[in-house]
């Protein structure tokens, strides 16, 4: 998908339509787009904060899992101690 074709994906789901966001998820996290992730999640979408923890666990991004693990994230809070145990 091209940089106007997920750009068109996330003005539809801006704009409500549940496809587009249950999409523009799965997108994100096939693009490992962190940010659009967070922007999701925080807007209370649970399939982003999964892709979210997915997606950050795959690129070995222990900041970021420390910050949702800290704000309660309890799938988070598991792939860090699996991440991190010696």
């Amino acid at each position: 998908m091209t940089d106007p074709e997920y750009d068109a994906v996330r003005l539809r789901a801006a704009q409500g339509d549940p496809d587009a966001v249950d999409e523009l998820v799965e997108l994100a996290g096939e693009r490992g787009d962190l940010e659009e992730l967070r922007r999701l999640a925080d807007a209370g979408n649970r399939d982003a904060a999964d892709e979210l923890v997915q997606a950050a666990a795959e690129l070995g991004d222990l900041d970021e899992l420390r910050s949702l693990a800290g704000a309660g994230n309890r799938d988070a809070a598991d792939v860090l101690a699996e991440l991190t145990e010696d």
